[in-house]
């Protein structure tokens, strides 16, 4: 299969599927990019009792499942107060373990030509997508302001994944921690996408309560996917669902949201919902061959 030139290490043929939305939260010297009010509260949201996931945990845990996955920190610094888990150390550590991992890069918007430069930077040491997170990194994403950042991203040819829709990160604290959700408005995006049709975009998670925009961006659009990460199947709005069983079946995406949502129960609870078997090939694996360039 084509992919050679993307320098992955994963054969593509024989991994089952692809995660396309996983976290990384700490890095190897234990940094984490959240201050423990906001751990603690994550935890809470999404039952989680697990330490947290490093880049090899990471891997590990796909190699058991035969699947790849991609894997980002986010930077929001500015934002926050508090510098990110190293992407440099996910990048060394997805290089090590490229039988599974796919780096995606994170720069923080608010920081401008530092931004753009860390873009370019972060290509050059082989990130294959950006990830943003508008809520956490408090930006509007179809300020022109940022369009620098989307311009190198596209000069680079990989993909940009946003954070769309209510977020886990805050709930239940005092304002929510200072997040923001309108900056995840997906209909925001719709903006980026006109601009930068040479840009592929993934609105990262059913986009509540914003889904029926979502799904009318992802039809309207041919550079826009969705990813189906940090809800349950069970969940998932009907409309979407629909969506995907039809119009959508090439533009939406396997993703979990490891470690807030596991593979496993992803998996079992997706087998629940009334998919055409046509369709799954596509969301687990042939549209992301797609968003990451390794098919046409």
């Amino acid at each position: 299969m084509a992919g050679e030139k993307y320098d992955y290490g994963i054969d593509f043929d024989a991994v089952d599927a692809i995660d396309i939305h996983t976290h990384v939260e700490a890095d190897d010297h234990g940094h984490h990019a959240y201050d423990d009010e906001l751990i603690t509260a994550t935890k809470q949201y999404f039952k989680l009792d697990s330490e947290p996931t490093t880049v090899d945990s990471v891997a590990e845990y796909y190699r058991q499942r035969n699947t790849a996955a991609v894997v980002f920190t986010i930077d929001s610094q500015t934002v926050s107060g508090r510098p990110p888990n190293s992407v440099e150390n996910l990048i060394e550590g997805a290089a090590r373990n490229n039988d599974v991992l796919i780096p995606f890069g994170t720069v923080d918007p608010l920081t401008g030509e530092e931004a753009v430069q860390g873009v370019q930077r972060q290509v050059e040491l082989g990130v294959k997508g950006f990830k943003f997170h508008p809520s956490l990194q408090g930006f509007e994403p179809n300020d022109r302001a940022y369009y620098p950042i989307y311009s190198a991203i596209a000069d680079a040819g990989v993909p940009a994944l946003f954070h769309t829709g209510q977020t886990g990160i805050g709930s239940g604290l005092p304002g929510g921690h200072g997040v923001k959700l309108r900056y995840s408005d997906p209909m925001l995006l719709d903006d980026v996408a006109a601009d930068f049709p040479e840009l592929t975009i993934v609105m990262a998670h059913p986009a509540v309560p914003w889904v029926d925009a979502q799904i009318s961006i992802a039809t309207h659009k041919a550079n826009v996917y969705i990813d189906l990460s940090g809800w349950s199947p069970k969940y998932f709005p009907p409309q979407l669902v629909r969506a995907a069983n039809r119009q959508l079946s090439t533009k939406v995406l396997f993703g979990t949201d490891y470690p807030y949502i596991e593979v496993d129960r992803w998996r079992r609870d997706f087998e629940a919902l009334d998919m055409k078997p046509e369709v799954l090939p596509l969301i687990f694996k042939e549209n992301a061959l797609r968003v990451l360039g390794v098919t046409a």
